[in-house]
């Protein structure tokens, strides 16, 4: 998948998408599936609910410097991590993200596929 609007049909994996302030925009069903979250509860939450506490710091220093230089070594391949549910469990996963400028914004997509 190349582009977000490809990725929101992705009906197989949990879907999030998110903008440059890692704010979610988009789940799909299947993301409400597996995590446990309704609609109402995780739309316009920050991305960081489903990162566990020990790679919060970590996260925000990649996501600033992403936005900052528009250069990553994460994107367009999947990685290993740790999700967490509704119910605070941490799962492995394999992640796919995907960036897309719209403007002068980006946005992130990423299919979580719980292992």
């Amino acid at each position: 998948m190349n582009t977000i609007s490809e990725m929101k049909l992705e009906t197989q994996l949990p879907v999030i998408i998110t903008d440059e302030q890692g704010v979610i925009s988009y789940v799909n069903d299947c993301f409400t599936t597996v995590f446990g979250w309704n609609l109402d509860e995780i739309m316009g939450q920050h991305l960081e609910m489903l990162i566990p506490y020990n790679f919060h710091d970590a996260h925000r220093l990649s996501f600033s410097r992403f936005i900052m230089t528009g250069k990553s070594k994460i994107l367009n391949h999947p990685l290993l991590l740790k999700a967490v549910t509704k119910d605070g469990l941490e799962i492995d996963s394999e992640h796919t993200i995907i960036a897309e400028k719209q403007g002068k914004n980006w946005f992130f997509a990423a299919t979580i596929r719980p292992l």
